[in-house]
């Protein structure tokens, strides 16, 4: 079985811009699941999916494969992930390398550690009925609190109720639990991908993140609290031995 690890690092973020190759902590933000995709020794291959030659220089300098640019037409921030996702595994296929698994590792998620991918891989190759797994997290909002607005009206995004009340008009400790994907892990089997353009099928194993496992970096405020989290030592970064990068003068 030959298992490999995408880091998807396109280049055109726009609320924070080249996120993915911004310094936290003194390393360029993908560098971080990088190392963790090498350093857990669960891969044969770790690959960065990136349309940009720049940041394909960094991911090399951390110790990634770049074996091919993603195409702009699967780049754009509203591109689907299965369309990368089987482009890459074919063009890999065409150099000879075929992956009975993949994983992806999002460097949105930096405090996703070696260990954490570990016990994702454990949990995933001991229920082998299953298509893939996804990260989740219990949610802080909950969708029974959640409206739809109409015209000058708002309806209730789940019209349930809990013994005569609305979900919306109950306490949220008498909601049943509700868990919310995070971007920071995913595994799944190759042939999902390849045979029903899908990274995740019909059969999904939750994968319920610890602590700041799951914490992602979309908005500059979210970059402010991990530069938070890291000072104050709540949580830490995988290890990274090597010097920070430097770009070329």
């Amino acid at each position: 079985m030959r298992k490999v690890a995408f880091i998807p690092a396109r280049s055109g973020s726009k609320r924070i811009p080249d996120k993915n190759i911004r310094f936290l902590n003194g390393h360029p933000l993908l560098a971080y699941s990088v190392r963790a995709a090498i350093e857990c020794g669960v891969f044969d291959a770790v690959i960065c999916a990136t349309d940009s030659e720049r940041y394909a220089e960094v991911a090399r300098y951390y110790g990634a494969e770049v074996p091919v640019l993603r195409m702009l037409s699967i780049s754009g921030d509203k591109s689907p992930d299965f369309e990368w996702v089987i482009w890459l595994l074919e063009e890999l296929r065409k150099m000879g390398k075929n992956y009975d698994v993949f994983s992806i590792l999002r460097p949105t998620s930096p405090f996703r550690l070696p260990e954490t991918i570990v016990r994702a891989w454990e949990t995933f190759i001991n229920d082998p009925s299953a298509d893939s797994l996804r990260a989740v997290e219990k949610c802080r909002q909950h969708p029974g609190k959640m409206w739809m607005l109409r015209s000058k009206r708002m309806f209730p995004l789940l019209p349930f109720e809990n013994g005569g009340t609305p979900w919306h008009s109950s306490q949220y400790a008498s909601l049943p639990e509700v868990y919310v994907q995070d971007a920071s892990l995913e595994i799944a089997w190759s042939r999902i991908a390849i045979e029903h353009h899908s990274i995740a099928g019909e059969s999904i194993i939750p994968f319920v993140s610890r602590e700041f496992e799951g914490f992602d970096i979309n908005e500059p405020e979210d970059w402010l609290l991990a530069e938070h989290y890291i000072s104050a030592g709540l949580s830490r970064l995988p290890e990274i031995a090597q010097p920070p990068y430097q770009h070329p003068v």
